[in-house]
């Protein structure tokens, strides 16, 4: 069976955030076989895709899974999927998907930018929570609760240093009950190219850090909208390695932007086990 590694959120080799791409003729293995699967690529999200009938509501259906846990939304690995179906000649213009998280689709422009179109996650404002805060190492300016979609945690820190420096401790991040905690800041200057920071740690999903976290950039998006009176922008996220995300909010949906390289095209050696 044919693996891709691509590289999400980015349009040159190791940047962004690598994700493996699995397609399928029909119908999913057993999920133990998938989370092997997944587990032996080692990356934030293994994605994993087959063709569904003519006339429905979607196209693709499509699942994502972490080294530990299948997962109910993820943005990067659905890029790099809609990267790989457009590369393949398997898919051309809007690429529509079901998942878990319902119908989500991806549209291929000739220049290879990709469009998303998400559910925008809510944001409820809640008191810093002191184990968070300890576990950072930074003081918050703000904290606020995402909706079910995702399940993060996001904390605003006072500026884009505190963000790249950050050196949480992971081991007390992963007792928490939240998917993640994604961490953000204003960019310092906006001129660069971005208008805000990011960077997001799942380690009770067994990813300590992820690169760019498309799923993130829903609740992220109305967070600094909101702030910064635009519903146009354009976040960088990660630490040692980046990658750029540009957001639309149109209510209560969030158009997420980027491109895509793959990196590695191989073969997986072993056989799908049904369940």
């Amino acid at each position: 069976m044919r693996l891709r590694i691509v590289d999400a959120f980015t349009d040159r080799p190791f940047r962004g955030n690598p994700a493996g791409v699995l397609l399928f003729e029909s119908g999913f293995p057993s999920d133990a076989w998938l989370q092997q699967v997944a587990t032996e690529v080692n990356l934030s999200e293994t994605a994993f895709a087959h063709p569904l009938p003519p006339g429905g509501d979607a196209d693709w259906a499509l699942r994502w899974f972490t080294p530990t846990n299948e997962v109910d939304m993820c943005g990067h690995a659905t890029l790099a999927t809609a990267h790989v179906l457009a590369a393949s000649g398997l898919a051309t213009g809007l690429i529509r998907f079901t998942a878990r998280c319902g119908i989500l689709t991806a549209e291929v422009a000739e220049d290879g930018t990709i469009t998303m179109d998400f559910p925008t996650s809510s944001l409820t404002a809640v008191e810093t929570v002191a184990e968070v805060q300890r576990a950072l190492g930074a003081e918050i300016a703000s904290v606020h609760d995402t909706s079910a979609h995702i399940g993060d945690l996001v904390v605003e820190l006072a500026d884009e240093r505190t963000v790249r420096e950050l050196t949480p401790d992971l081991t007390a991040l992963r007792g928490y009950a939240w998917r993640g905690v994604i961490v953000t800041a204003a960019a310092e200057d906006p001129s660069r190219g971005y208008d805000f920071v990011s960077r997001g740690f799942f380690p009770a999903f067994g990813i300590d850090e992820d690169p760019v976290t498309g799923s993130a950039h829903t609740a992220l998006a109305p967070f600094w909208a909101a702030r910064l009176g635009r519903t146009e922008l354009v976040g960088l996220q990660g630490g040692a390695r980046t990658g750029l995300v540009t957001v639309r909010l149109t209510g209560d949906r969030t158009l997420l932007s980027g491109n895509a390289v793959t990196v590695i095209d191989g073969t997986l050696l072993t056989r799908p086990q049904d369940g």
